[in-house]
């Protein structure tokens, strides 16, 4: 191996709630990666972070973090509403960006950070980690091959009982709160990534006292194919993503997003495949990101701009339906 292969890729996070816990700890499962500092607006709560999880460096600063010159690249997993101001902080000092999806609060806001890191000649990229799991890449390259022939049909939900209380950064309208954003952007990312832009969208919701969605259900029309979504706060669902085919189904079995199985089912035979993940599965998303530095990308092929934009736009559509302004 050559020294560009084996460069130690040292990662900075911003923003020290749930998610980033989960992506520390399969960041420490990535060999050539360090998690070298951590930054919240709380000094508590970073000095905290950072002995759990043996980090040299905390900040109670974002503005220290982006500016100590050891830090190759940078997670950002602060609340939907703050990640093109975060993003762009990152950027301008030259700082890989992995941020945590949706990627901004529309379209407008996605457009201006993707100019920022082609500006900065800086890798920039969505971390919506299902794309990375082998379980969503097996399911992906078996209906690119058609090997139960063409998707006639995907059913894609995602759903539970929220016990958040409207005040929760989950809850709050003007954070980005609400099914929509939260879960439902995993029904519409599948559907965006097995089938493509739809030709016409129907949606409907219901909302919390604050405005908020609690459920959305949206149905993509294509050519020859529709696309059955639904996000929800209310209830349980199955919480899965079943592709029925011309000649068999394909389903992601529950928690669809995360990793999980498959089963495939075609004339009365089942066949389940298990990928048998030992970690969360943020592992996959940090090793590709890793790779695109070490050879120099500014952009993924597999999560590009042109997807990110896509899924946004995507989004902004269904708001517009359901009457859902930030």
């Amino acid at each position: 191996m050559n020294k560009q292969e084996t460069k130690i890729i040292r990662w900075g996070i911003l923003g020290l709630g749930h998610i980033a816990h989960k992506f520390s700890q399969d960041l420490a499962t990535v060999e050539g990666a360090e998690l070298y500092a951590v930054a919240s607006r709380s000094r508590e709560k970073a000095t905290s972070f950072a002995k759990e999880f043996q980090v040299s460096n905390s900040y109670d600063s974002y503005e220290l973090l982006v500016k100590d010159p050891a830090i190759d690249a940078i997670y950002i997993a602060t609340p939907h509403s703050f990640h093109k101001e975060h993003t762009i902080l990152c950027l301008q000092h030259k700082k890989a960006v992995l941020c945590e999806k949706p990627f901004a609060m529309n379209l407008k806001e996605v457009a201006e950070m993707i100019a920022v890191a082609k500006e900065n000649k800086t890798l920039l990229m969505e971390a919506l980690w299902t794309l990375f799991l082998p379980h969503y890449h097996y399911v992906i390259n078996f209906i690119k091959n058609e090997v139960f022939g063409k998707v006639l049909l995907l059913e894609a939900d995602f759903g539970f009982q929220s016990t958040h209380s409207l005040d929760s950064r989950v809850l709050r309208k003007e954070l980005g709160g609400g099914s929509l954003l939260d879960i439902g952007i995993y029904p519409v990312f599948a559907a965006l990534s097995s089938l493509g832009l739809p030709k016409t969208i129907e949606a409907d919701a219901t909302f919390f006292t604050n405005g908020a969605d609690s459920s959305c259900e949206m149905i993509f029309n294509y050519d020859n194919a529709k696309a059955i979504l639904k996000s929800n706060f209310l209830k349980e669902t199955p919480t899965e993503a079943v592709f029925t085919c011309e000649h068999g189904v394909i389903k992601i079995n529950t928690r669809f997003h995360q990793p999980t199985t498959i089963t495939l089912l075609q004339n009365g035979i089942e066949e389940h495949v298990d990928f048998s993940a030992k970690t969360f599965g943020y592992n996959f998303e940090i090793e590709h990101f890793n790779q695109l530095l070490r050879d120099h990308k500014t952009e993924s092929e597999l999560m590009s701009f042109s997807f990110s934009k896509d899924l946004i736009a995507t989004l902004d559509k269904i708001r517009k339906q359901i009457n859902l302004n930030y």
